[in-house]
């Protein structure tokens, strides 16, 4: 539960969403403005640095000082446009390394000019890491999207370059054939692309053309439950009607692919993944972004055992 403020100043702060007195949240959604937040509980108040500035009954807490009693803080940082936070008091936040290398990509697309214009919350009966697995490869487009985005795209066709655990994969639309009849100088490969990359462990990051997407994943209450934030970033803010149904037009042509296409076709596996049919999942020499995320994830698993056994 982590509670993100923009101070007056600009600054950022983050911190645990819990009440220092009884546990509860002090804040929900998002997007508001505010001064403070006041717990639903018992009225504790606390300020945007997420000191705790007042309390009802102050003499019933003498003991417990104001001063050490705020919102527990989290480390923050702000840097290509996205904001990363730590999930753990303490612990330190080191963009770079987190990048291994892909920041200067993230970089070239001005995403802190980028307008939020709808997030959309999907639960599915799926391991979090198969709505992952969606987004590495280009091998099923013509086959499962034949009516939606399977057209517009070749199928099985598709860069791949590994930056530490994350990772980058470059879909080539229809129309990368007209690039043949202009000279190299003058391509826009955005064009006639998709830009798809992997930060990992559970975000997925598209530039395609003239928005963006980003698709959080995150495991459910079991295995096989997962919860998923989509959410459409455009360029300029949508000011007209022409423009609303424009992005709609984009966001539903998304959810008509994903999550009417690719999510039940994963809901199915993750229940055939319990029928005993397969040892292990392949992936073929085509599939190398795939081969790479779970190779990450194995490495992840296999460094956090040793500091889970000493917890």
């Amino acid at each position: 539960p982590i509670l993100l403020t923009r101070r007056g100043d600009g600054t950022l702060g983050a911190f645990l969403n819990v009440c220092r007195h009884r546990g509860a949240r002090v804040a929900n959604g998002c997007g508001d403005k505010a001064r403070d937040f006041i717990c639903p509980y018992h009225g504790w108040v606390y300020g945007l640095d997420g000191a705790l500035i007042a309390r009802p009954e102050e003499a019933a807490f003498g003991a417990a000082e104001r001063a050490t009693h705020g919102l527990r803080p989290l480390p923050v940082a702000e840097k290509y446009g996205f904001i990363w936070a730590g999930a753990r008091p303490g612990m330190r936040i080191d963009v770079e390394a987190m990048l291994g290398g892909v920041g200067a990509d993230l970089a070239s697309y001005g995403l802190d000019s980028y307008h939020h214009y709808e997030t959309r919350v999907l639960r599915r009966q799926m391991n979090w890491k198969l709505g992952v697995d969606t987004f590495g490869e280009t091998y099923h487009l013509r086959h499962l999207h034949p009516d939606t985005v399977g057209p517009l795209f070749y199928s099985n066709r598709a860069t791949f370059d590994a930056f530490g655990r994350n990772h980058r994969l470059v879909a080539a639309r229809a129309t990368i054939d007209e690039l043949r009849a202009q000279p190299e100088a003058a391509w826009n490969v955005y064009d006639h692309t998709a830009i798809l990359y992997v930060l990992f462990p559970g975000t997925v990051f598209v530039f395609q053309r003239d928005h963006v997407e980003t698709w959080h994943f995150f495991p459910g209450a079991t295995p096989d439950d997962s919860v998923m934030y989509t959410s459409l970033y455009i360029p300029e803010p949508a000011a007209t009607d022409s423009a609303r149904r424009h992005w709609d037009r984009n966001f539903d042509l998304l959810m008509a692919t994903v999550e009417m296409q690719d999510f039940p076709t994963c809901e199915g596996m993750q229940k055939g993944f319990y029928s005993g049919a397969q040892d292990a999942i392949m992936f073929g020499r085509n599939e190398p972004a795939l081969q790479h995320y779970h190779k990450s994830v194995a490495a992840a698993l296999a460094e956090a055992e040793p500091r889970m056994a000493a917890e």
